[in-house]
Order: structure tokens, then C-alpha cells, then sequence
């Protein structure tokens, strides 16, 4: 426990001095936020804030992998999952300084997720099963995988909407992923992994949570690095079992980004637009829309990430048919939140039309 409050410690505060850092040169250069049809921010606010938090993880990973390596474990194989990281913020960092078009951005980061699969990291089973049952997902592994990278990838950059939200829900979920694999393994290269995100997100939140509002955001960067970073904790393997987290229980703590890329990318086709084209439907322009402002979107889905991070620890504990049952309201609970904040969205965006109808009728 000693390694890991001292791991936190100094991830958290070398965030915040590489942050801090930042955030002056891209005051100095006037690096600001570009303003497009889904951002809701004024003002030159730097958007930045990824690339000091990503390399401060970098550096704390490569630190933990030579002392690892001193001890006699083999840490190339994790090469390739340190080159997809790269790959990422790289290509984040690129699209911060001059928007990248969409299919290079999307052939990176199916090059990301090929190192990723050629490390050995993949899903290999849906669900916990006592009887052998969906134990493996066979030739399905391997699309599956690259469709979960990518899919995180854009996931956490679609709700890196409002302050703090990307940052707060990517933290929280980092923290369940450290906490499941902690009750199974102990302390182990994983946890670490997941304190050491933790703590340098903690690190950005400092200056991007919206108390009173954010002084930096984590743009592209950042974006992409939590994206990739956050979908390859579950496909670690445990020191218990040589399989990794289980899909669906993978996906459902990652549900609300999920469930808001999914909506956005379904709202798009229907629409007849292009999957990247920015609008102001997704869960928290919604929220914003009923009235919430940034601290009570940040709040409310927030606590919603840690309801569904409980549940699914618990899950996660639990065997045979309990378990799928609290796996199971956990969708449920996710689906019926966003069918309501859908339809409560609607009837106001409709009793707007109709007062403006009403008014621009009137003498």
C-alpha cells in the first residue's frame, strides 16, 4: 500500500508542474482552443494540457518498467503497446496545432491497436462463466479488439465537452480498473499502471475542473492518449488467470462514453452527415440544454461513473447468475438515463420551437 500512495503522490504532483508548465508556454505562444459548433467555452483558453500529463505518464511508466526490468521481468513486450501510445498522442498533438483529416486519424489508430494485438493483449471471452460457456471469443478476438481501441479512442474525446468531464470520468474509471485488478492480484504492474493514470489525470484536473472554470483544457492530446491508454487495462492479463476482463463487463464501465459515441455516431447516419461532424447533441450539450451548467453536468455524471464503477466491482466479485444480473442492470440503468435525458431534451427543444413559432407569428 506504501508503493501506491507514493506512486500517486509523485504522479500527481509531477502532473501538475508539467501542466503548470504548459499552460505558460501556450500563454506565451498563444496556443488557444479553436472554437467549432460543439464547444460551448469563450475566451483564449490553451488546450494543451494533454501533452504535459501524457509525458509525465510516459516518463513515471518508464521509470516503473526499469526497475521491473532490474528486478529480471521481461518488459519488451511492452513495447509495442508504449509505440501505440505514442502513436496516439502524437497524432493528438498534430490535430491540436492543424486539424488532421478524419481517415489519417482513424488509420493511426488502427495502427495503434495492431501494436496493441501484437503485444498479446486482447479480449478472449464475453462473460465470467463457471460451466466453459463464452470462454472464447476465437477469430472474433482480434476485430473486436481493434473495434474497442478505436471506439475509446473517439469515445473520450466525443465527451471532452465540458470541464473536467473527460478527465473526471476517465479518472474514475482508472481508479475501478486499479481497484479490480488490485482484489485479484495484489499490487501489480497493472495497478501501478492504473495509479500512475490516475494520479497525473488528478495532476490536469487541478487546472481543468470547473472550480470556478477551466484554465486549460487537454485537447486532442490528451483526448487520445486517455482513449488508448484507458482501453488497454482490460485486456491485461492477471497474475490468477490468463485471460483478460471480459467484454461485456469491459464495456460497461465504460458505458456513458460508449453510449454517447454511439448515439452520436447513429444521429450522423440518420441524418445523412459525416461521422466527425461536430453538433451539440451529445449528453452534456443535452444537460446543458435542461439547464445544468458545467459543475452540475460534471457532478451529476460523475456520480453516475461512480454508481456504475461500484456495480461492477461488485459484479466483477460476484459469480454465475448474480453477477449477470447486477452486469445486466447496469445496462439498464445506463439505457434508461439516456432515454430519459433524450426525451426530457426533446420537449424542451420542441416547446422552444413552438414559443419561437408562436412569437414570430404574432402582430
Amino acid at each position: 500500500m506504501i508503493t501506491v500512495l507514493i506512486t500517486l503522490a509523485i504522479s500527481t504532483l509531477l502532473s501538475v508542474g508539467a501542466v503548470a508548465l504548459v499552460l505558460k508556454i501556450s500563454h506565451k505562444n498563444g496556443w488557444y482552443d479553436h472554437i467549432d459548433q460543439r464547444k460551448i467555452h469563450t475566451g483564449n483558453i490553451p488546450r494543451l494540457g494533454g501533452i504535459g500529463f501524457s509525458v509525465t505518464f510516459l516518463i513515471l511508466m518508464s521509470c516503473i518498467g526499469i526497475i521491473y526490468w532490474i528486478d529480471g521481468v521481461n518488459i519488451i513486450r511492452y513495447l509495442p503497446c508504449a509505440a501505440a501510445i505514442v502513436i496516439a498522442i502524437s497524432s493528438g498533438v498534430y490535430d491540436d496545432f492543424r486539424p488532421m483529416m478524419p481517415r489519417y486519424k482513424l488509420l493511426l489508430q488502427i495502427i495503434a491497436a495492431i501494436c496493441v494485438i501484437a503485444a498479446g493483449y486482447n479480449f478472449n471471452r464475453i462473460v465470467y462463466t463457471g460451466g466453459g460457456l463464452l470462454t472464447s471469443l476465437g477469430f472474433l478476438a482480434y476485430p473486436i479488439t481493434i473495434l474497442w481501441i478505436i471506439g475509446l479512442t473517439n469515445a473520450i474525446n466525443f465527451i471532452d465537452g465540458v470541464d473536467g468531464l473527460a478527465g473526471g470520468v476517465s479518472a474514475l474509471i482508472a481508479f475501478f480498473l486499479g481497484l479490480i485488478i488490485f482484489s485479484s492480484d495484489g499490487v501489480s504492474k497493472a495497478v501501478l499502471f492504473c495509479i500512475c493514470l490516475f494520479g497525473v489525470i488528478a495532476g490536469f484536473l487541478i487546472f481543468n475542473a470547473p472550480f470556478p472554470k477551466a484554465k486549460i483544457f487537454m485537447g486532442d492530446s490528451g483526448s487520445q492518449f486517455l482513449g488508448i491508454t484507458l482501453a488497454l487495462i482490460p485486456l491485461m492479463k492477471g497474475a490468477e488467470t490468463s485471460s483478460s476482463m471480459p467484454v461485456l463487463y469491459a464495456a460497461a464501465l465504460f458505458i456513458i462514453p460508449i453510449f454517447d459515441t454511439t448515439s452520436a455516431v447513429w444521429r450522423r447516419l440518420r441524418d445523412g452527415k459525416k461521422i466527425y461532424d461536430p453538433d451539440r447533441f451529445h449528453l452534456h450539450h443535452k444537460l446543458m440544454n435542461m439547464g445544468f451548467n458545467s459543475r452540475g453536468i460534471f457532478f451529476l455524471i460523475c456520480s453516475l461513473q461512480i454508481i456504475i464503477g461500484i456495480l461492477i466491482f461488485i459484479a466483477i466479485n460476484l459469480e454465475g447468475l448474480p453477477s449477470l444480473l447486477v452486469l445486466g442492470f447496469v445496462y439498464l440503468l445506463a439505457l434508461i438515463f439516456f432515454v430519459v435525458i433524450h426525451y426530457k431534451n426533446r420537449a424542451i427543444i420542441l416547446k422552444n420551437k413552438l414559443m419561437d413559432d408562436a412569437a414570430s407569428a404574432s402582430p
